[in-house]
């Protein structure tokens, strides 16, 4: 079952659902909109010449953050771990699912790959599985939606 926006605020005023920093508005008809942070993750492609599930390799990504007035590209075919502004709560009792915003789906940038339930009881950043899947570089902002 899908929350109304007045459930929203209802299931948020009694510490069902908890965002930080919260701001109300938000809160959308059937959803909350989350911003991106300005910490993201990137393929070591110098270190690495596969990906191997079963292996244990620890420095197949590296971090690295962006001023918060400063866009970062993520160009075409490029993929990229990032993660919302916003640290999230989620009680035994509420689930949640991520999906992108249209106005990015329209420029080619995917939100998540296979990521997008949110368990019961989550409590942190949620994770964005970010792809370029069109033939342009795309500017993303900390603090964008």
């Amino acid at each position: 079952m899908l929350l109304s926006d007045h459930d929203i605020l209802k299931a948020h005023d009694e510490g069902h659902i908890d965002l930080t920093p919260w701001t109300p508005e938000m809160v959308q008809p059937a959803s909350i909109d989350v911003r991106l942070d300005r910490f993201f993750r990137l393929f070591n492609n110098h270190a690495y010449t596969y990906v191997d599930p079963a292996e244990n390799q620890g420095e197949l990504t590296e971090q690295f953050e962006v001023a918060p007035d400063e866009p970062w590209i993520l160009h075409p075919g490029e993929f990229a771990l990032g993660a919302t502004w916003e640290y999230v709560k989620l009680d035994a009792t509420i689930a949640a699912r991520l999906e992108g915003k249209s106005s990015l789906g329209r420029l080619g940038i995917l939100t998540h790959s296979t990521a997008g339930f949110i368990d019961p009881g989550f409590e942190g950043h949620i994770t964005l599985e970010l792809s370029n899947v069109s033939t342009l570089p795309v500017k993303l902002w900390p603090g964008m939606k």
